[in-house]
């Protein structure tokens, strides 16, 4: 069963992965692959002038993102090539189903495959993860989401492989919301007045969110009117009386050991999100694979 329809992940996240953000990292990307000669195999190989058409299969189940990478990938070698997508982002797919197809000159379709495979893999991979998660706890309003531990120029990517597998976002970095970590808390002197003097600091439309480890924390949070207060490693039986103390007051995450046998009762007590970086960073990338079409 897929998780939001492809169209709606697309259209909102349209702002985040504008076309030239794209072709500036798959260029980056291609040109680390094709160095100053170019493809030396496949030019040696391959007359100039042979066609071909090769088909983007999956070999594993599991939830796709990067199409638009990979089509750029193709593009950008060669803009003549034909690519036709026969899924959309955020679709569930089976082993063996085909993902897209690709015709043209054949030195560019294999000069290109190694960065679209590359992205298609690895983001397939974060929204593959993801999908798993969310599927746990699909049953409650709660929602799986992301961290800032992620590759280094990659986040935007990630964080939208993370949104086609049905999760959802945090913080996109350190300058779109507050959130005030026990580092921050033991030298402002106290969860209260941390949060006091963000609220001072920020403007009426940023978020503060806090990080607490007890119950004593969260209700200080609480009367300082926190907006997100973030339950740091407590287990279901801890988080189900922050659940009733917090009384919809303000909004609350679960973070800290957080697995595919914990993320269900975790979920269960009532927590509005629950924030890993295992999405992120240690999910395994799909398995998809590029062969020529025999004739």
């Amino acid at each position: 069963m897929m998780t939001g329809r492809p169209e709606e992940v697309q259209k909102a996240f349209a702002p985040y992965l504008p076309r030239l953000m794209i072709e500036d990292a798959v260029r980056a990307a291609l040109l680390e692959d094709l160095g100053r000669a170019g493809d030396i195999t496949t030019n040696a190989t391959l007359p100039e002038d042979a066609t071909a058409a090769a088909v983007l299969s999956s070999r594993e189940a599991g939830a796709i993102c990067g199409i638009g990478f990979a089509k750029t990938a193709f593009a950008l070698v060669e803009p003549s090539l034909k690519f036709t997508a026969f899924v959309k982002d955020g679709a569930r797919v089976e082993r063996g189903d085909t993902i897209a197809r690709v015709e043209g000159n054949a030195r560019a379709i294999l000069s290109a495959e190694r960065v679209a495979l590359n992205y298609l893999m690895h983001l397939s991979g974060i929204s593959s993860y993801t999908a798993k998660f969310a599927d746990l706890i699909a049953h409650t309003g709660a929602k799986v989401c992301d961290t800032r531990k992620t590759i280094p120029g990659m986040r935007a990517f990630a964080k939208y492989a993370v949104k086609c597998g049905g999760g959802a976002n945090h913080r996109f970095g350190l300058d779109d919301a507050i959130l005030i970590k026990d580092n921050h808390i033991a030298v402002a002197g106290g969860v209260a007045k941390a949060i006091l003097a963000a609220r001072a600091y920020a403007g009426h439309l940023v978020k503060i969110e806090v990080e607490v480890d007890g119950l004593t924390q969260l209700e200080e949070a609480l009367s300082v009117g926190a907006d997100v207060i973030l339950l740091d490693n407590m287990g279901p039986e801890l988080l189900e009386k922050a659940v009733k103390i917090n009384g919809g007051r303000a909004r609350l995450e679960a973070s800290g050991g957080i697995a595919f046998d914990t993320i269900k009762a975790i979920a269960e007590t009532g927590v509005d999100y629950i924030s890993t970086s295992k999405i992120t960073m240690a999910a395994p990338t799909l398995d998809i694979g590029l062969d020529i079409e025999l004739t």
